[in-house]
Parts: C-alpha cells; structure tokens; sequence
C-alpha cells in the first residue's frame, strides 16, 4: 500500500507564489513518475506538471514559465512552485505517482488565487 500525503497550497493573491508537497510512503520498490493535477469546478482534471524519476519534465502549457516541478528521489517526494499566479491557477490539485506499475492520488490540495 502506497500512501501520498500532500501539504502546501492555500489562498494566495494574483501575482504570488505557493508550494505544494507530496511525499510518497508505505511500500515502495521503484517510483516510475510523479507528478501533479488540478481539477477546477465544473472543468475536468488536468495535467499540470509531471517528471520522471531521471528528471524529464511536463508541463500543461498555461502553467509553462510560472510553475516548476521538482523532486527528492531520497524522500520520495514532489515538489510544485507555483509562482505568477492567476485567479485561473484556482483548483484542487491532486499529486499522481506511479509505483511498480500502480497509479496513485493524493487526497488534493486547495489553491486559491484571488483578484
């Protein structure tokens, strides 16, 4: 069983900046990939970022400039800096890993981004 925990996100202003964690934990032989995705009411989860174990990375193409995604291979973990923020950067966002093979999704983290 593969747990993700996930921290960071909150309210922040047009122009600011956030982190988002997501570290991985339980049993776990090898990490494929991570990474993250949002879901904005009444629109369908998306893509947002997403890097590879070897650090290939993503990125949706509204967030490319403004958002970067890293990780700590030792901690199992992710990281989202999401700066430049827009009202549209709005959503829950989800960390997705895949662990030998099986997909995983952390519970969601609330980023509000006001005017």
């Amino acid at each position: 069983q593969v747990r993700l925990a996930e921290s960071g996100g909150g309210l922040a202003q047009a122009g600011g900046s956030l982190r988002l964690s997501c570290a991985a934990s339980g049993t776990i032989f090898r990490i494929n990939g991570m990474g993250w995705h949002r879901q904005a009411p009444g629109k369908q989860r998306e893509l947002v970022a997403a890097i590879t174990m070897g650090g290939s990375t993503n990125y949706a193409d509204s967030v490319k400039g403004r958002f970067t995604i890293s990780r700590d291979i030792a901690k199992n973990t992710v990281y989202l800096q999401m700066t430049s923020l827009k009202p549209e950067d709005t959503a829950v966002y989800y960390c997705r890993t895949i662990v030998d093979g099986h997909q995983y999704w952390g519970q969601g983290a609330q980023v509000t981004v006001s005017s």
